[in-house]
């Protein structure tokens, strides 16, 4: 009796010694990256350790579904396995799987209600899902777990600067910036805030910091140039449309803001040589174009010309309020037709009724203004 239970002993001490070697293996493969080899090994040893790096081992190499099997049945034997169930839940939401990711979550925090992660990703969840006062909710729980947490912080940032609530943007973006000070997403956020505010000095220093940083993208560029442009820098402006055009000289955009800088120093001709190199590469209308030759033209006082450019840019884009409302002032300033001048008014209010309440105001004040001169001219 003895004997047999030194020799169970020892099978059990050589199984557990395979069991071992094999897993040594098994690891060994995984973090090499040969994963299929690993989840080969990682089957013969059994049991849920080896079952979760087979999930994981399937997720590196891009085997979603069998991953997400492998991690299931992980979690339907351990309920409690916050490790198998965040894995899970994180691919999930990788593959679109938003409605299947949110109970893993929604479990996750409540199994541990101060991990600011799981917020995170019910915030994550919840916006994918278009429930946008959920997610801001989990992202405000996450902040309150984590003050530093700056994905939330950037996520709520974010959702803040495009729906341009500048106070509640700044909020969030300055308290990431206090724990992270280089952190591109947010540097960029702030610069946003403060262009869309019209605060381009402010701006400026924002968007080169973003340059310093690398991120030496066009859009950039662009707001450098504007920036600079509505600041008065007007070298640094053309510097930095001198960049954007020397990556891209196609781009129509970029010679119309470049017009607008040599227009803003009075350099007019140079101004018109822009607006011509855009409208060469522009594609499909040259409304633009013509609009701002009109305003140069209106610039040398040449109202005549102006207005046939006015009204040559209403062809190329009808529906632009503005162009119209450009040729009725402007044929009220050279025209002599007090009935041709009625005419515009009359047709800027009768096709643009719901266009800036100034234009339209000014526009029913000069239509009452001509009636009455009409009527003292007929008498």
């Amino acid at each position: 009796m003895k004997h047999l239970f030194i020799f169970t002993l020892l099978l059990l001490q050589i199984k557990v010694e395979a069991q071992t070697s094999a897993l040594a293996i098994a690891d060994s493969l995984y973090t090499l990256g040969n994963y299929s080899k690993a989840i080969n090994e990682y089957s013969k040893v059994g049991g849920l350790s080896a079952a979760l790096q087979i999930a994981r081992s399937y997720n590196a190499v891009g085997n979603y579904e069998k991953a997400i099997i492998q991690y299931q049945y992980v979690v339907d034997e351990d309920v409690e396995n916050q490790l198998a169930q965040f894995e899970l839940g994180k691919l999930l939401l990788k593959v679109n799987r938003f409605d299947e990711a949110k109970p893993v979550f929604i479990n996750l925090s409540n199994l541990n209600t101060t991990n600011p992660e799981f917020q995170f990703y019910l915030g994550e969840v919840n916006r994918h899902l278009d429930a946008a006062d959920s997610s801001l909710k989990h992202y405000e729980k996450a902040i309150k777990l984590d003050s530093t947490h700056l994905r939330s912080l950037f996520q709520l940032a974010k959702h803040y600067t495009i729906k341009q609530e500048r106070d509640n943007a700044l909020k969030y973006i300055l308290q990431g910036l206090d724990y992270y000070e280089n952190d591109v997403s947010l540097i960029n956020l702030h610069a946003l805030v403060l262009f869309n505010d019209s605060q381009f000095e402010k701006a400026i220093p924002l968007f080169e910091r973003l340059l310093e940083l690398g991120e030496d993208k066009d859009y950039v560029y662009e707001k450098l140039g504007i920036s600079y442009r509505r600041n008065w820098e007007f070298k640094k402006a053309k510097e930095a449309y001198a960049i954007l055009l020397k990556r891209d000289d196609t781009n129509s955009q970029t010679y119309f803001d470049l017009a607008s800088v040599y227009q803003k120093e009075s350099k007019l001709d140079s101004a018109k040589i822009y607006i011509n190199k855009a409208m060469a590469v522009q594609k499909p209308i040259f409304a633009n174009g013509y609009n701002q030759l009109a305003y140069i033209a209106r610039e040398q006082k040449d109202l005549e010309k102006a207005f046939k450019l006015f009204e040559r840019a209403h062809k190329e884009d009808t529906s632009n309020a503005f162009i119209y409302y450009n040729i009725a002032t402007t044929y009220d300033q050279f025209g002599t037709d007090l009935k041709k001048k009625l005419g515009y008014y009359e047709n800027f209010l009768k096709n643009y009724p719901n266009q800036h309440p100034y234009y339209y105001e000014t526009a029913k004040k000069r239509i009452s203004e001509l009636k009455e001169e009409i009527h003292f001219t007929k008498d």
